[in-house]
């Protein structure tokens, strides 16, 4: 029996262009995410550095890019967060009858942007329909490592089996079901989570 629902948020919730700060980076002479790219992505999205520093450590990549150019590309991936996907996560909540959890591998820059993209209000109506709201960059971890998993399962003393886990990364839904966590890898485009009753 199902009784804890863990979401992902890009493209689960709100939709994503994930190519879309790669094209604008192109004329800059952006061609792939180098192992060095990677590993500070990675380190921003676990909050290991600033975005301060982050935007200073990509402007040595790129240094024709002025920084309101980097945030602006390093945020168009975001796109608009339906309504009928946060009602239906709002009537969740009302129903009471699974704890509700958000677990989002983001950045500070990402999340202000959400914030001033939906407005206050709804950016409050969104987080207070989770019981417990992650943040990788409040965390120290990132999906699919197994530690985040394990963490938010021992913190909020949560049965794996009894725990449904929806991302729309094949890597992050295979890591929890690694560890006994029911999973749901939501296929863009092809599924709603507005579905996610019918999968429970």
């Amino acid at each position: 029996m199902i009784k804890n629902i863990i979401l992902d948020f890009g493209d689960v919730l709100i939709n994503l262009d994930k190519p879309a700060t790669a094209k604008a980076m192109v004329q800059h002479g952006f061609t792939e995410i180098t192992p060095a790219l990677e590993v500070l992505f990675q380190d921003y999205e676990k909050g290991f550095l600033s975005s301060s520093d982050f935007l200073d450590e990509v402007t040595s990549h790129f240094p024709d890019a002025n920084r309101d150019y980097l945030i602006e590309a390093w945020n168009s991936i975001l796109l608009d967060f339906p309504e009928h996907r946060l009602e239906f996560i709002e009537q969740l909540a009302r129903e009471n009858q699974y704890k509700m959890i958000l677990l989002s591998n983001t950045n500070d820059l990402h999340i202000e942007h959400v914030k001033e993209q939906m407005g206050m209000e709804r950016f409050s109506r969104f987080k207070n329909a989770f019981d417990v709201f992650y943040l990788s960059y409040e965390m120290g971890m990132r999906k699919p490592d197994a530690e985040i998993f394990d963490f938010v399962l021992q913190e909020n003393r949560l049965l794996a089996h009894e725990t449904f886990f929806v991302d729309d990364v094949a890597e992050n839904t295979a890591s929890a079901a690694d560890l006994g966590i029911q999973v749901w890898n939501l296929q863009v485009g092809k599924e709603d989570i507005t579905q996610l009753k019918s999968r429970l």
